[in-house]
């Protein structure tokens, strides 16, 4: 109980996520009364970040802040602008299709969002759209980030329960495409309900064709990295390399990239990835102590007392994971849960690949959902949108993400029809 409330009371201070669950598992190791395992805590704090998979994580950071600074977003953005711009709405359909490009790249949600953020706001403004709307519009772009693969947030689902990543990459394919979809509904409504212009007059090909030919190497980076992956030609880590390397290509291609902003980039993925590493490495540290206290089991036992029933299961789990997000973190609440609700689901037959897709999504899901809603702290930082604004017409996107992710947890050969004919 005591432990409890001082999780609980940490995160209502606002104390960074990382030293919350620090201080919780001090806590926890404290209230365990066994001086024995404090002497293995900075070795499991080592060894919960001592991976190669996760290197991947700097590289993907990295991609992230040479491809912002080597104008390759305004590249894809003048691509799609020619591809559906003639519609209405056509900007906003812009902000869905270059979001998913992007997530085929750097992997991250709030990279997706900070990207599109610094160039598409002023953007929608000025074309009409409301500010709170375009900003609910990136934060719940940028969701597409972890979903669509490379994925960091599956990386680390495959590193902590061990399901094929490869598996993951594939089965992350159609749920990343429907919740685009899903996303175009709801733009499609407020076009028609709003009246958002269009975002040029009618369709050129010839222009087109020269948009396509400009966004050429930037859209090949994805196919490369993705194709590689998948066809074993490269791990998820070195694919993230391949990114970096292509970003700075791009970069020079382009004539955007300069030697002056090389420092800024690397001090940048430092802080970034320092911020994850730290999360990754105290989340390391509360799993384990939880384990220690056979929490695990507890939480399975009952969960497995109420019913077994695969579907009833999968609700409560679901429910488990949306009250999860509305308080903690994604990458935090991954680390520290995801190998105990991964046991109960395999306790029932659910297959680790559905639920890992659908676990990742709906944690992800909580970035745009009040009250933490990390995602919407990152646009309304960048944007000074009001966040007050920002929680309100994100609404309408989250309950359609939601939605859908509910509809994929009990349409398992939806999410698994890729990994089932090309999975190894």
């Amino acid at each position: 109980m005591l432990v409890a409330v001082i999780f609980i009371a940490s995160l209502l201070c606002g104390i960074p996520i990382a030293f919350v669950l620090g201080l919780t598992a001090l806590a926890h190791l404290l209230a365990m009364d066994n001086a024995a395992f404090f002497n293995v805590i900075t070795q499991r704090l080592f060894g919960g970040v001592n991976s190669f998979s996760l290197m991947c994580i700097p590289f993907f950071v990295m991609a992230g802040e040479f491809m912002n600074k080597g104008g390759v977003t305004e590249r894809l953005i003048d691509f799609t602008r020619e591809l559906v711009g003639s519609v209405r709405g056509g900007l906003a359909y812009v902000v869905v299709i270059v979001a998913m490009i992007l997530s085929a790249i750097l992997g991250s949600a709030n990279a997706v969002a900070a990207m599109l953020c610094a160039v598409l706001v002023p953007e929608l403004k000025k074309d009409g759209y409301s500010e709170e709307f375009s900003g609910s519009l990136i934060a719940a772009s940028g969701v597409l980030g972890p979903i669509i693969p490379p994925s960091v947030t599956f990386i680390l689902y495959s590193l902590l329960t061990g399901t094929s990543i490869h598996n993951l990459y594939l089965a992350g394919i159609i749920p990343g495409i429907l919740l685009a979809v899903g996303y175009s509904f709801v733009i499609a409504y407020y076009a028609k309900k709003y009246n958002f212009p269009k975002a040029k007059d009618g369709f050129d090909f010839a222009r087109l064709i020269k948009s396509f030919v400009k966004a050429l190497p930037a859209l090949l980076v994805p196919v490369i990295m993705l194709g590689g992956v998948l066809a074993g030609a490269f791990t998820p880590t070195e694919a993230g390399a391949v990114a970096v390397v292509a970003a700075i290509l791009a970069g020079i291609i382009y004539r955007s990239l300069k030697w002056e902003d090389v420092p800024g980039i690397l001090l940048n993925s430092g802080a970034v990835t320092a911020a994850i590493m730290l999360i990754v490495a105290f989340g390391n540290i509360m799993g384990w102590t939880l384990a220690m206290d056979n929490i695990p089991s507890l939480i399975r036992d009952t969960v497995l007392g109420i019913t077994t029933n695969p579907y009833l299961v999968l609700a409560i789990l679901l429910a488990f994971l949306i009250a999860l997000g509305c308080v903690m973190e994604a990458f935090a609440s991954l680390v520290v849960f995801a190998p105990m609700l991964a046991a109960v689901a395999m306790a029932v037959n659910i297959d680790p690949v559905h639920f890992g897709v659908i676990i990742c999504i709906m944690l992800n899901i909580a970035l745009i959902t009040p009250p933490v809603g990390m995602l919407l702290f990152v646009v309304s930082n960048i944007s000074k949108i009001s966040l007050a604004k920002l929680s309100k017409t994100i609404l309408p996107f989250a309950a359609v993400a939601m939605a859908i992710t509910v509809m994929l947890a009990y349409l398992p050969d939806v999410v698994l029809l890729l990994p089932r004919m090309f999975g190894k």
